[in-house]
């Protein structure tokens, strides 16, 4: 049993007896309230008890050990009752996480290695990692506008650095996530003013530019195929292609986590034929992949593509690739539903009209059309009677052309034996 006392100072204490020596020993609290002290009574008792059973603390106990404080943590460490706490430095621990996830895809690692230099430059890399409060949170937030950085992409990183902390608190390094907090968001929405629609004559005028075959299939895989460029659009082989029944697979490593999602059957659209057939005819004996020149990691496929457009006599666009298959998507919506454009693409609806989706020029363009045509229509005295059958339509040869019979037809009503003709009874 352990007891509290206080000192004329109003210094609390806790009385026990060491079980591992039969020592009295006295833990001091400093100057805290009465029932904050005999709350942690209770839980040194517990601790003490344990140790005299060599067994481990109970969950409730242990989670209020990993609750507390740093300096009432240090004082049970000092008395010997439970383990010290290990200060795990921010740069150490991005460090070692980072090597830990041998499981994410080189792109990933891309955007974390963006993600930890801007932690390292805000932070100091020797920070405890649990010194790490919301307030530090939202300042790190302002520290990625001020160098420049979208929202979308700002959204972006810290998310990533939530997911970080995420990490360290399922370690239990630390009690809290500080990133994961009200007026954080980590969301990113739509962003009409980076859409770019390409048209099919920019379109002509880039594969013009081209320096080879394989960057032409790069581009039409992306503007008329709707591939990922260069996840999907790289991943693309020629056992993929069914020339017979004229559709391809393509193989989806950014949604393959979700089940049923690793690929997808795409329409061997005839924009892309040709493409396909030129890079077969060149490609080596026993070659897998469609693209076999443009396949190194280090190889920035953007940079070379700005050149193209530009060698082409356009202005690069926002997101270059991914306008791409924005473009071909808002296209396709013309034709076919959506929810199928949406399985052609790799993409839900949701993500399609907030992301792709495009409105066109040319949309306002019928409307106004439209609307004229029906004023037009209407400007017309209305007949309250079925409207004179058009000569040139034979579908409606049948139809009655006369008001007077039309009207009649309107206004008569059903005779008293009906429509059908009369029977027996049954």
């Amino acid at each position: 049993m352990a007891s509290l006392s206080k000192t004329k100072s109003g210094t609390r204490r806790i009385l026990y007896v060491d079980p591992r020596d039969s020592r009295r020993r006295t833990l001091w609290l400093g100057k805290c309230s009465q029932r904050l002290a005999a709350a942690v009574k209770v839980k040194v008792e517990h601790i003490v008890n344990s140790v005299a059973m060599s067994g481990p603390l109970d969950n409730d106990v242990a989670q209020w050990v990993n609750s507390i404080g740093d300096d009432l943590h240090a004082k049970l460490a000092n008395a010997g009752l439970v383990q010290p706490r290990v200060t795990v430095r921010l740069g150490r621990f991005l460090r070692e996480y980072r090597q830990s996830r041998t499981d994410i895809k080189p792109q990933t690692v891309v955007h974390w290695g963006h993600t930890i230099k801007n932690l390292r430059a805000f932070f100091d890399p020797e920070k405890p990692l649990r010194d790490v409060t919301e307030q530090d949170a939202m300042a790190f937030r302002a520290y990625l506008v001020e160098q420049g950085l979208a929202e979308a992409t700002v959204r972006r990183r810290i998310g990533l650095a939530r997911q970080f902390f995420g990490a360290a608190k399922k370690q239990k390094l630390i009690k809290s996530n500080p990133f994961k907090q009200d007026g954080l968001s980590v969301t990113v929405g739509g962003n009409s003013a980076r859409q770019f629609f390409v048209t099919r004559d920019m379109t002509g005028q880039i594969l013009a530019a081209c320096p080879d075959a394989e960057w032409r299939l790069l581009v039409c895989l992306a503007r008329y195929g709707g591939l990922r460029t260069p996840s999907e659009s790289l991943r693309l082989r020629w056992q993929d292609i069914d020339w017979e029944r004229s559709r391809f697979t393509a193989t989806s490593p950014k949604t393959e986590h979700h089940s049923g999602h690793e690929s997808r059957i795409v329409p061997l659209f005839p924009e892309l034929i040709e493409p396909l057939q030129e890079c077969f005819a060149a490609a080596p004996e026993g070659a897998e992949y469609c693209i076999t020149r443009y396949r190194l990691n280090n190889l920035n496929l953007r940079t070379h593509f700005k050149r193209i457009i530009k060698r082409a006599g356009l202005q690069p666009w926002p997101r270059l690739w991914q306008n791409l298959r924005s473009s071909r998507q808002s296209e396709l919506c013309e034709q076919f539903p959506e929810f199928v454009v949406c399985a052609w693409i790799g993409n839900s609806r949701a993500v399609a009209r907030e992301h792709y989706l495009q409105i066109l020029p040319e949309h306002f363009e019928r409307a106004v059309q439209r609307a004229r045509q029906r004023a037009q229509y209407g400007a017309k005295p209305r007949c309250t009677a079925m409207q004179d059958t058009p000569t040139e339509d034979p579908e409606n040869a049948d139809l009655p052309l006369s008001d007077t019979l039309c009207k009649a037809m309107q206004m008569a009503g059903m005779g008293p034996a009906g429509f059908e003709p009369a029977t027996n009874a049954l």
